[in-house]
């Protein structure tokens, strides 16, 4: 079959063996995969990211465990369709029934991440192989594209549902990106707000909007931290003594840290009031530094997030085919196998793209 392979930090079309499902498994056909910011931090920083896995102790089970020098297919955002099943499968879904699945191999012959292993190729490809068990057909006639947003939009969810939120907290996400946007995207489903959104990059913020931020930031222009007081949450601990000797109940800052470079953290340290609960979601992949004694003054919280669990995923594929979890906006282009390497390059310019899709079987799109 033809797949992009990643092959020396390089994105090279090639034809690789069909895969062949083993116990528990279904062959399916890649019918739409969305590329993924950690695809492109993958792609230059492979090494890094199995160190820092290894260092996680998530053993065999967890992400990022492939051979950074062998042949990999990225891929983890699909929407496939299915084509045979192996042994020990109930075949409980017709052949030809359109998918979405945790991208993971979890059965008893084998254990991989989907689009990060040697062995298990991704979307990327016009074949994959998922678990049965781990598979959800996509509800209500869903469009394909749709279907396929439903991985970047668990992350987000996740991250929300990490947060604790309540009806009268106010709410910041940094970082406008595919998976900020996923923030706002799920917060918004639930009614909470209000949400403000900041980023450098007017598309971007026009996206936010879209996907119903409340209120817009351009960091060049001014802080998104001196909006605090205008929406009834004080700064200081001074302040926040006051209003509960005054008989007002304080609205509990959440920020969302979806940028994930070095320095942010420490940033969002300094600009959130007493008592915020930071949910971290960007993934940083340089070592970084903070002060420690700012957030011990501040009595803040930080929560460090990651992926979802299967509910969320089921959660939020269904969320999106109710309307209730708005998606589709941030998908800004569409190419076929030949036009990913490129697509990995248009995806640093934040003004052209947010989100493109590969479809395998589509010369160009």
């Amino acid at each position: 079959m033809k797949a992009v392979v990643t092959r020396n930090r390089q994105l090279v079309l090639d034809t690789v063996p069909d895969p062949l499902p083993g116990s528990g498994q279904v062959l399916v056909k890649s019918l739409a995969c969305g590329i993924c910011g950690s695809d492109l931090h993958a792609l230059k920083h492979m090494d890094r990211m199995v160190e820092a896995t290894v260092k996680s102790n998530f053993g065999e089970a967890g992400p990022m465990t492939m051979d950074p020098g062998g042949d990999i297919v990225f891929g983890h955002e699909f929407c496939a369709e299915i084509v045979d099943y192996g042994p020990d499968t109930t075949r409980s879904l017709a052949v030809g029934t359109r998918v979405c699945s945790v991208p993971m191999i979890l059965g008893p012959a084998a254990t991989g991440a989907i689009g990060y292993s040697n062995s298990f190729y991704g979307g990327y490809g016009e074949y994959l192989l998922l678990q049965e068990g781990l598979m959800l057909p996509v509800p209500n006639g869903l469009p394909t594209e749709q279907a396929a947003l439903t991985e970047p939009f668990a992350v987000g969810l996740h991250a929300v549902n990490k947060a604790q939120p309540g009806k009268d907290d106010v709410f910041m996400v940094i970082g406008c990106g595919p998976i900020g946007l996923a923030v706002i995207a799920a917060l918004k489903s639930r009614g909470l707000g209000p949400v403000v959104a900041a980023d450098f990059s007017p598309a971007r913020r026009r996206l936010a909007e879209t996907l119903g931020a409340d209120v817009l930031v351009d960091p060049a222009q001014e802080s998104p931290y001196a909006k605090w007081e205008d929406l009834g949450v004080p700064r200081t601990a001074a302040q926040q003594m006051m209003a509960e000797m005054m008989g007002t109940s304080a609205r509990r800052p959440v920020l969302f840290e979806c940028v994930g470079v070095p320095g942010i953290l420490q940033t969002l340290m300094e600009g959130s009031p007493t008592g915020a609960r930071i949910v971290v979601v960007g993934v940083c992949m340089e070592p970084d530094r903070i002060e420690p004694f700012v957030a011990i003054n501040k009595q803040l919280e930080l929560h460090f997030v990651l992926g979802y669990t299967p509910e969320e995923f089921a959660q939020t594929l269904h969320g999106i085919a109710a309307g209730e979890i708005l998606a589709h906006p941030i998908v800004t282009g569409h190419v076929g196998l030949a036009g990913v390497a490129q697509a990995f390059e248009d995806l640093g310019n934040p003004e052209a793209h947010s989100k493109i899709l590969v479809h395998p079987w589509e010369a160009a799109v």
